[in-house]
């Protein structure tokens, strides 16, 4: 008799052991199969793009200010070239792009901004404006012609030659982000 509650209280435990696996066995394929679901609705790389879109062109765009570097019209357009490489699937193209970029740089002005208790200004301004046509080939309504622009502000005793160096590069990148953001949201 206590051989028999033995093997029914070891059989019980076999069963509740099995039924626990059962549920983890569940639980963890649920899991799995939201983890798939959502990893196929958001992509890890950047903007999710309409599955039409194979290729961009960006043109250099053009220096139509005074001031600046020389090479200010090149770093832009570089950079926003990098940046849609690295964050989509596009391809480079120079011929019947789905996506086409072109413009120029219409603004590199230094003004004041900040007075000093001398009224001189205590902080001067760099502004970099960059006008902007973005065409798609695929839907008209989502091209864009408009003008970005960004600043950063640097010490009156210091030159726009001595923090250009460190200053532009900050500015372009929040400009190509903005310009990257305004096309991706319309994807």
């Amino acid at each position: 008799m206590i051989l028999r509650k033995s093997s029914l209280n070891n059989r019980a435990q076999s069963l509740a052991f099995r039924k626990s696996n059962l549920k983890l066995s569940v639980i963890f394929t649920l899991y799995a199969m939201l983890l798939t679901i959502l990893t196929g609705c958001y992509t890890f790389r950047g903007a999710s793009l309409d599955p039409n879109l194979k290729t961009i062109q960006i043109q250099n765009f053009q220096f139509q200010t005074a001031g600046g570097p020389p090479n200010l019209s090149l770093q832009f357009t570089e950079k926003l070239k990098e940046y849609f490489q690295r964050n989509t699937s596009l391809k480079t193209n120079n011929i019947n792009s789905d996506l086409m970029f072109e413009g120029a740089i219409t603004g590199f002005t230094v003004e004041p901004k900040a007075a000093s208790s001398d009224d001189k200004g205590g902080l001067n301004r760099l502004t970099i404006t960059i006008a902007v046509k973005f065409t798609n080939a695929k839907n008209d309504e989502k091209s864009y012609d408009q003008e970005f622009s960004f600043y950063q502000d640097f010490a009156q005793t210091q030159t726009i030659t001595a923090v250009q160096g460190e200053l532009v590069p900050k500015i372009l990148d929040q400009i190509v982000l903005d310009i990257f953001n305004k096309t991706a949201g319309e994807w």
